[in-house]
Formats: C-alpha cells, structure tokens, sequence
C-alpha cells in the first residue's frame, strides 16, 4: 500500500488523480456483510409444502373429458369438447349428461369409488387468457367432474418418471 505525501524533488505540484480504492473496497464489504445478514431476517414467509414438480404419464380412459381451449381472433374463448366446438350452457349440460351416464352404468352412485368417476383433461394454448380457461373448469366442476387436470408439452430432454 503506498501514500503520496507531497511532491518530491524534481515533480510538479499537480492534483493527484488516482482514486484510492480501499475505502470504498471497505465500504462495499461491510453492505455486503450486511446485506446478507438482514436480507433472510426481512424477508418472511409462511411455510407451506409446495408440490414437487414430476411428469407422469397420462393414463387415458374412455370416459374421461377432453377439452382444448384457445383464444379466437377476435378476443373471445373456443372452447373443444373432443373435436366439437361448444359454448358454456352445452358444455355445462353435456358435463352434467356425462356424469349421470357414468352413474348409470355403474348402477349408482354408492356403487362408484372416486377413481370410477371421469376425469377432465385440458389442453389450452399457450397464448390463451386464464379467463377461457379458468370458466370451463367451473363449468366442469360444477357439474361434478373432482378431477380436472392440464395436458402439457414436456420440455425438450425431459424424462417421464414411473411411480
């Protein structure tokens, strides 16, 4: 570490234009320092146990429900039911149709345990509001389909793992 006291002989009397770095090395460590003791204390959370993120193959019955949904060009929702375009009060009625054949062919509803009952698979666009996705799966569960899920893409590379 070297200190300029004053010109020696022979220089110029000129304003010194280094910029000692050492102080503001100091003051940089001791934020730092700071920083990563204050930082965890702030920030609070409430503990929860979030879901492990897993890919499992989709077992396909024939009762289950197809959906495919995505934004039309025009700002409204297309809403598929297998390859039938349907509106909310059709896909509503079929739901409920749907459900009360299921009942019906396991000869009622005591003789069904919940994984007798369909499920709904959705498969929206990727570009497509939350609002055309988040009103049929109302329509869905009012009319008593427990489970609905999502049909996704896997990313590139990505194993599917067996239970």
């Amino acid at each position: 570490m070297g200190m300029s006291v004053g010109p020696g002989e022979g220089e110029d009397e000129s304003a010194i234009s280094e910029i000692n770095v050492v102080p503001l090395t100091d003051v940089m460590l001791v934020l730092l320092i700071i920083f990563l003791i204050a930082v965890p204390v702030v920030i609070q959370t409430v503990e929860v146990n979030l879901p492990s993120v897993r890919l499992l193959p989709t077992t396909t019955k024939p009762e289950n429900v197809s959906l495919s949904i995505r934004a039309a060009d025009n700002g409204t929702c297309e809403v598929f039911w297998g390859m039938t375009r349907v509106n909310s009060n059709e896909m509503l009625t079929r739901a409920i149709q749907h459900i009360e054949d299921e009942i019906e062919r396991f000869g009622g509803a005591e003789n069904m345990t919940e994984d007798d009952l369909p499920e709904v698979h959705i498969r929206g666009d990727v570009n497509t509001p939350w609002r055309c996705i988040g009103g049929p799966i109302f329509n869905m569960q009012q009319a008593g389909f427990t489970r609905v899920g999502f049909i996704s893409e896997p990313a590139p590379g990505v194993g599917i793992q067996r239970l």
